[in-house]
């Protein structure tokens, strides 16, 4: 049996989207939420096996990944967070860019010349990529109303995928890419599936409950917000954080969403002036990780709370 395994944020669905096109395939599909980044270890591959990687991390996989090869199944692997030493296997296709102006639909886009490029934006956009994206849309000459729309569809595509189950959702990420993929072509699944007037709905009402909220913690270099443990909260503390730091380029930005057992889980977003500093931050703590410009902490216990905040401040005050 062959599998995809994709992150089940607008990345990781637009990555596999394009990919599909392009080699159509009904393979198993793994995926979970934003935050279910170790799904290699729910895959049981062998020989004869083919298994497609994108957009997540390899260092929360790297065991499972090693057990598979050497069961002999063929991986192809996409992604663009930090990675440790990336293994030399002869079954292993990895293309992995850690650059911070890039994600994992824009390498499957350049490993597909360009051929649906298009949802490769709309991907990049999800991921808070907006000159990346506008960069790369230059050869298809849309209009200023066409590339908003591409960008509201990443940013309720990404939307989605934050939640502590696939239960806060308003899709389950394996049923959003099966209803994406019957359409090549975006604007047409904006108008004709329902999703994006869906997400637009949810979106606009989660976001209005966490503007509500002030800052828990602020200084030069950047301010930190706590949301309470309710569904609307997980379900919008990415686009919350991509907000504040798309509103204030200079300063970094921490959005802590209480978890049901009290822990909190974290997204923190770089200056975007300097776009540098979330993966040193968040890889000082037990469950954290990501990349330079946006990343995560899994479970933050209360306890860990004024460590992370001191933190914060000596990271960003570095790097300011």
């Amino acid at each position: 049996m062959n599998h995809d395994v994709f992150n089940g944020d607008a990345d990781g669905l637009c990555a596999l989207h394009q990919l599909r096109l392009a080699f159509p395939a009904a393979n198993n599909l793994v995926t979970g939420t934003k935050r279910d980044i170790d799904l290699l270890q729910y895959v049981d591959a062998g020989p004869g096996d083919e298994v497609t990687v994108l957009d997540l991390a390899l260092n929360n996989n790297r065991d499972a990944l090693l057990a598979m090869l050497g069961r002999g199944a063929k991986v192809q692997y996409f992604d663009h967070h930090v990675a440790r030493d990336i293994p030399d296997h002869p079954n292993l296709s990895a293309m992995i860019d850690t650059s911070p102006d890039t994600c994992a639909s824009l390498l499957v886009n350049q490993h597909l010349s360009g051929k649906y490029l298009v949802w490769g934006i709309v991907g990049a956009f999800g991921d808070n990529l907006h000159e990346a994206a506008c960069k790369a849309a230059k050869p298809l000459d849309l209009n200023l109303q066409q590339l908003a729309t591409l960008c509201e569809l990443g940013e309720y595509l990404n939307y989605n995928s934050y939640g502590e189950s696939v239960e806060d959702l308003h899709f389950h990420p394996a049923e959003l890419y099966r209803i994406m993929h019957q359409q090549e072509d975006p604007f047409v699944f904006i108008n004709e599936s329902g999703i994006f007037e869906t997400l637009k709905q949810g979106y606009a009402q989660d976001m209005a409950l966490a503007q509500a909220i002030r800052p828990e913690y602020e200084t030069s270099s950047g301010a930190a917000y706590i949301l309470p443990a309710e569904s609307w909260s997980r379900r919008v503390s990415g686009a919350f954080g991509n907000t504040l730091a798309s509103a204030s380029r200079e300063r970094a930005h921490a959005v802590l969403t209480q978890r049901s057992d009290g822990a909190f889980v974290v997204s923190v977003r770089a200056p975007q002036s300097t776009n540098s500093g979330a993966d040193t931050l968040c890889s000082r703590f037990a469950t954290g990780g990501g990349r330079k410009g946006a990343a995560g902490i899994n479970r933050l216990p209360q306890s860990e709370l004024p460590r992370f905040m001191q933190a914060f401040d000596e990271v960003f005050s570095a790097v300011s």
